[in-house]
């Protein structure tokens, strides 16, 4: 059985450039966004953004991260969970739904009482207990599916009852 390590890049600035570099090859959007976005993590002054990978032995094999605005019109719509990726071969083992739920608590520990995304792959995140809120507009003209979901603290309940399931601690598994 092979164990994933969801790192937060606030708590593990070491990861900045692979991270950087592994988001960029996957979304096409310039390094220096990304490591500007990365770095203001780094510093934790504030709540967003923040940027997590999912690690196997030393390779990234997700991401997803948390950003003001994921490139659409609603700019009161905010915080937006961005750039969820896993990696083709990974996929169908539950990765996603641990990273969105490990995120989803960090974000509730930090004061966030609303996270939004954009998406096409509606039944994907309805599983996950995202609800649909709206349609926006992108920065490129086309209208886009806007989800909401109201994250819960992560409790020491939820943590036992986790490990009990999983044999896991909050960020392996």
């Amino acid at each position: 059985m092979n164990t994933y390590n969801i790192i937060s890049l606030h708590a593990h600035p070491e990861w900045r450039i692979p991270a950087a570099r592994w988001f960029q090859e996957k979304w096409e959007i310039p390094l220096e966004e990304y490591l500007t976005s990365i770095d203001e993590s780094i510093k934790g002054t504030v709540a967003v953004p923040q940027w997590y990978i999912v690690i196997e032995g030393q390779q990234i094999i997700a991401g997803a991260g948390v950003i003001e605005n994921d490139f659409h019109d609603r700019k009161d719509l905010t915080p937006n969970i961005c750039a969820l990726y896993v990696e083709p071969e990974r996929r169908c083992r539950g990765i996603a739904g641990h990273l969105l739920e490990h995120i989803c608590k960090n974000m509730a520990v930090k004061g966030i009482s609303t996270l939004y995304l954009i998406t096409e792959h509606t039944s994907f995140y309805e599983r996950y207990g995202w609800e649909y809120l709206c349609m926006v507009k992108g920065d490129d003209g086309e209208q886009m599916r806007m989800y909401k979901k109201s994250p819960k603290a992560h409790t020491k309940t939820d943590t036992s009852r986790r490990e009990k399931l999983f044999g896991e601690t909050q960020n392996s598994f």
